[in-house]
């Protein structure tokens, strides 16, 4: 058994379960994966400035009504079992029909040590987040052999400037060792308790109050490999990522409803203050990412968001504009669904996969 195997074996005993993902996957629904969002609650109901389906509102309703999602399938069930889901940037928002055909990329390059990876299926992804320079600087900009960023999800880890050649070290050093979609996320660390204040004491002035960092809400702060590697990573600083499928090669529905999303869950991420764009590296908030085919593109659009501290990966499908503003509200800020929108997913909090 590979070392890295060993290590998580004796982990995963010392650690306590609330469930067990293997035993407990078979009796997850969709309404117990994650918490649903109240039938009454869905939304603000802003219906003047919702793009609805007849025209009427204000927005591209029917325009987005056209590209003909499918509506009749069954979405429960529909994502394929996956360990880690490795998104790479190459500052492109379409792309060949399988992108780990592209010679000379990360892509491919990870795609051929799939079968050293020994924690569960590996998921690639290219996507639109901006590569260093140096990426499109080589072989006259089509970024061959160049070195990009790479983020692993769910550990929320940028690794930083990799190259085809590093593609062993990426999974011997991080994907292997690091954590999946079925490994359970420890236990908060406890609230520390407030010194005592005696009644005369005078109250601080807050201008005086030295800033200090907010403390993660799980124990789970190892974002960078234990073993020797020369790669270079750092935390994803965001809390919520939104993967949207803009893959127009493979479908033309993805690559025409991803752009009009990308605009909604801006207005919207910016109206409760959380919307990042791909240059922001404060910490928190939300990003919005386009990235090839993820499969189902019948029912697009679809939709990928990954919470940080709660552990999530859900999979939605048939978004539409007047979706985004509950999106928003219930499942990037609360961690609730419409589970008449999900694919699937995993809960890291429960141990729950859907597959």
């Amino acid at each position: 058994m590979p070392l890295a195997a060993l290590k998580r074996l004796g982990s995963s005993l010392l650690t306590p379960r609330s469930q067990s993902p293997t035993d407990g996957a078979s009796k997850v629904t969709k309404e117990t994966l994650f918490p649903p969002i109240p039938s009454d609650d869905d939304c603000n109901h802003d219906c003047a400035a919702c793009p609805v389906s007849d025209g009427t509102g204000s927005g591209y309703g029917r325009a987005f009504d056209k590209i003909g999602t499918d509506s009749s399938d069954p979405l429960w069930g529909q994502v394929k079992a996956y360990g880690t889901h490795a998104i790479v940037a190459t500052g492109k928002t379409d792309w060949i029909r399988d992108v780990e055909d592209i010679k000379g990329s990360v892509m491919a390059a990870l795609a051929a040590k799939k079968k050293a990876v020994d924690n569960g299926r590996l998921m690639i992804s290219a996507s639109n987040l901006p590569p260093p320079q140096e990426y499109f600087e080589a072989h006259g900009g089509e970024g061959r052999d160049a070195p990009t960023d790479v983020i692993l999800l769910p550990a929320f880890t940028v690794l930083e400037g990799v190259t085809p050649a590093d593609a062993d070290e990426i999974v011997r050093c991080y994907i292997n060792p690091g954590p999946t979609s079925s490994t359970l996320l420890p236990p908060p660390p406890p609230l520390a308790e407030e010194p005592a204040v005696a009644e005369d004491t005078p109250a601080a002035d807050p201008a005086e109050i030295a800033p200090t960092s907010a403390p993660s809400t799980t124990a789970e702060t190892a974002l960078s490999t234990t073993l020797p590697t020369t790669l270079k990573s750092h935390p994803y600083p965001h809390a919520f990522l939104i993967l949207i499928c803009s893959h127009r090669h493979r479908d033309a529905r993805c690559g025409i409803s991803a752009p009009i999303l990308s605009k909604e869950f801006e207005k919207h991420l910016r109206s409760v203050h959380l919307w990042r764009d791909h240059s922001d590296r404060r910490p928190g908030g939300a990003s919005v990412v386009f990235i090839n085919h993820v499969g189902g593109h019948k029912y697009s659009a679809n939709v990928i968001i990954y919470r940080k501290e709660d552990g999530q990966g859900i999979w939605l499908a048939r978004v539409a504009p007047r979706h985004v503003e509950g999106i928003v509200k219930h499942t990037i800020v609360e961690g609730r669904v419409n589970t008449e929108m999900v694919r699937g997913g995993f809960n890291r909090r429960t141990g729950a996969t859907s597959w």
